[in-house]
């Protein structure tokens, strides 16, 4: 019985680990969504952007405020890189810090919906122009730093608790071709 114990135990300790937010609201939704970020940004935000998320900062320039300085309901957008060939993103759920907030979006696990999941700024002049993503598979900040544009204003942009509210909404819209 006790070397059972032994060998159940790590399991044990990986699965109440998981339960665990690390003191944040950290959530995995854990909605099997075959969405892609952008579509589901736009059907979150009303921004009226399309194709690969990249381009959403070009074609957001005169129809969109852009800006340096996230706020709660814009719209952070990474560039393209190595790891991410069209972009990326993520709607801003909350800010925590001058470097660091807090963000809702699609497919960054894939096929995945998570809700307030940190991103930090690691620029060197604190720009947003660099920044490490929370990684939800290890319940930590992941270890490559990706470049970003800034944050694009929707024109009505939503508080943290209608952004969450609207979420499940937003994915059927996004699955839909919306």
């Amino acid at each position: 019985m006790c070397r059972l114990a032994f060998r159940l135990l790590p399991l044990l300790c990986l699965a109440l680990a998981a339960c665990g937010d690390g003191g944040g609201a950290r959530r995995d939704v854990g909605a099997s969504a075959s969405v892609e970020c952008a579509p589901f940004a736009r059907a979150l935000t009303g921004v009226s952007l399309s194709g690969d998320a990249a381009d959403w900062w070009r074609q957001a320039a005169g129809r969109y405020g852009r800006s340096q300085r996230p706020e709660v309901g814009s719209v952070l957008v990474l560039r393209r890189s190595g790891r991410l060939p069209s972009g990326h993103v993520a709607v801003v759920s909350g800010v925590v810090s001058r470097r660091e907030i807090v963000v809702t979006q699609a497919n960054w696990v894939h096929h995945r919906i998570t809700e307030d999941q940190p991103v930090e700024d690691v620029s060197a002049n604190g720009d947003w122009s660099l920044v490490r993503v929370w990684w939800p598979l290890s319940g930590q900040m992941g270890t490559s730093v990706y470049p970003a544009f800034g944050f694009i204003r929707p024109d009505h942009p939503e508080g943290h608790d209608r952004l969450i509210a609207a979420t499940p909404a937003a994915v059927r819209m996004a699955e839909s071709g919306w």
